[in-house]
């Protein structure tokens, strides 16, 4: 079992790095707040006994060698910078989480098949160059030099954050991992929704991570003065787009699993005499799987269509970005069964709608997470909330099920 109060004691001193005045935490990646953060992760992984480094991309990563050196590395981590004024357990959790149990496992002499390495990947959160997971990019081998020149809001590019933090640019290539190299990756994370808080339960399994596709829908209607355009003759874009924002909630709603945000609205001309000529809404449309959530946008789209066609108003849908969803491994999930059985927790599996490092990896190796529950389903935010208790839960399970990939070695001379 993992020492709870030590894991509790890392998170609330990693929290201290980057504190903003309402109490939240803002770490950029390449900031000097990111890099007191890796710092002073990296002391904890020399604490827990492990071969600590930095790849080509800025991970950062604490080993703990196999019986068998040349097998399969098993991952776990997370990440530990932030969004602007976000909160202290979306990423650390899941990187201290894993340094505590390669800990336990030296502590008490504990030997693997597989080696085992704790992760904090570079910039998860993307919150400075609007360009995320550029670590765990690097590692399956995605990144490339082009997507290095996005910009911050100060004209840095990510290839300059490179060379000011050392790093070179144009090494990336060497962080990536071959598929025979990596046996699995596991996370432990936050649920940021209230899945879990619901049911009372600590801790659950992820199912699979939620794949976005964004559309951009115009409606383009035709002005007219509000006193003197009788109702039947309007063609009123405003009125065609609310009716088509009712069908995508009412299609969404139909799988029981996917989720559909319109979340940008822009009404023109805007006067509120005027009937509304031209309407721009933005839909996020997301599950986590690939054909259901493509079949429920076929069915807007159709739907949509039928309603701009009865009220004379012209329809155009642009797509913005499609993202496959990431179905997370059977031989990830099995393990994480297991260790829900040995420690007596009821195992729920449940879907992430956020997305995370390990939608980079399935393609590398098998992928799966695990979450805690979140204190009303805030995240990203200073009042993002997990319990000690639920924490320990986490990484109790988190450790259990390393084990479990790892394949552990009992010497049946030990008692």
């Amino acid at each position: 079992m993992i020492n709870e109060e030590r894991l509790w004691k890392r998170l609330q001193l990693l929290s201290e790095i980057g504190r903003t005045e309402s109490g939240g935490v803002t770490r950029l990646s390449f900031t000097k707040e990111e890099r007191a953060a890796k710092d002073l992760v990296a002391s904890y992984m020399k604490e827990a006994g492990l071969e600590v480094r930095e790849d080509e991309v800025g991970n950062l990563i604490g080993r703990k060698e196999g019986l068998n050196p040349e097998a399969a590395v098993v991952l776990t981590g997370s990440h530990v910078d932030s969004v602007f004024n976000g909160g202290n357990f979306d990423g650390p959790l899941g990187v201290l989480a894993a340094i505590e149990a390669l800990q336990v496992m030296n502590e008490q002499g504990i030997e693997t098949e597989h080696p085992i390495e704790a992760i904090a990947f570079t910039d998860e959160e993307g919150a400075r160059f609007s360009f995320g997971m550029i670590g765990s990019r690097g590692i399956a081998g995605t990144l490339t030099r082009e997507e290095l020149l996005n910009k911050d809001k100060q004209g840095i590019s990510i290839e300059e954050a490179f060379l000011l933090s050392g790093l070179n640019p144009d090494e990336i290539g060497k962080a990536a991992l071959k598929p025979e190299e990596v046996k699995a990756y596991v996370e432990l994370h936050i649920e940021q929704g209230k899945v879990l808080e619901g049911l009372n339960l600590s801790t659950g399994i992820v199912s699979g991570l939620a794949g976005p596709l964004w559309l951009k829908f115009i409606f383009e209607g035709e002005v007219g003065h509000a006193g003197a355009t009788p109702m039947p003759i309007r063609h009123d874009a405003l009125t065609a787009a609310a009716r088509v924002m009712l069908v995508i909630e009412e299609e969404a709603s139909k799988t029981g699993t996917t989720v559909g945000t319109v979340g940008q609205v822009l009404v023109l001309p805007g006067g509120i005499n005027i009937i509304p000529g031209r309407v721009e809404f933005s839909l996020d449309l997301r599950d986590i799987s690939e054909t259901v959530r493509d079949e429920v946008e076929n069915q807007i789209r159709k739907i949509a269509g039928q309603i701009c066609e009865k009220q004379g108003v012209e329809l155009t849908i642009e797509e913005l970005q499609r993202v496959a969803p990431a179905p997370c491994s059977d031989i990830i999930k099995k393990a994480a069964s297991e260790a829900f059985e040995k420690l007596g927790l009821e195992a729920h599996y449940l879907p992430s709608g956020a997305g995370h490092d390990g939608m980079q990896l399935m393609d590398l190796c098998p992928m799966g997470m695990l979450f805690i529950r979140s204190k009303n389903g805030i995240s990203h935010d200073p009042a993002e909330w997990s319990s000690k208790e639920d924490c320990a839960d986490g990484a109790n399970v988190l450790y259990q099920t390393v084990l479990n990939l790892a394949v552990q070695k009992v010497n049946l001379t030990m008692k």
